[in-house]
């Protein structure tokens, strides 16, 4: 039994929150959860956010399930829409810049279902 959060347009780049997410693919819930609790990265937060929200959709999906033997079995981000904006230069130019933007995806899954 697997179930999936996603969350799109997060404000941070896709290869910053790479980072946190290649922390806690395949690991157990409970050690990811406190991995994102000390990892010092502007997007741990929204990475727990969505943690917390397949875990919910876990137990909402099968009540017999044991919440501690879960694990993270996929956790992947892709790009979202950028912003470009400009930035004035010297001498009256303008310097194009892009404001990335993320999908974070997690699944989680008991092990009895990877078997």
């Amino acid at each position: 039994m697997e179930a999936r959060a996603t969350q799109k347009y997060i404000r941070c780049s896709p290869q910053k929150a790479r980072l946190v997410v290649d922390l806690i693919r395949g690991k157990n819930v409970g050690d990811a959860l406190s991995t994102l609790t000390y990892t010092k990265k502007r997007v741990t937060e929204a990475v727990e956010k969505i943690l917390r929200a397949a875990i919910s959709n876990a137990e909402q999906k099968a009540e017999h399930v044991d919440v501690d033997r879960l694990i993270v079995s996929k956790a992947y981000v892709n790009d979202g829409p950028r912003q470009k904006r400009i930035r004035p230069a010297p001498m009256g130019r303008a310097y194009r810049y892009q404001r990335r933007t993320s999908h974070v995806t997690i699944v989680v899954e008991s092990p009895e279902a990877r078997e």
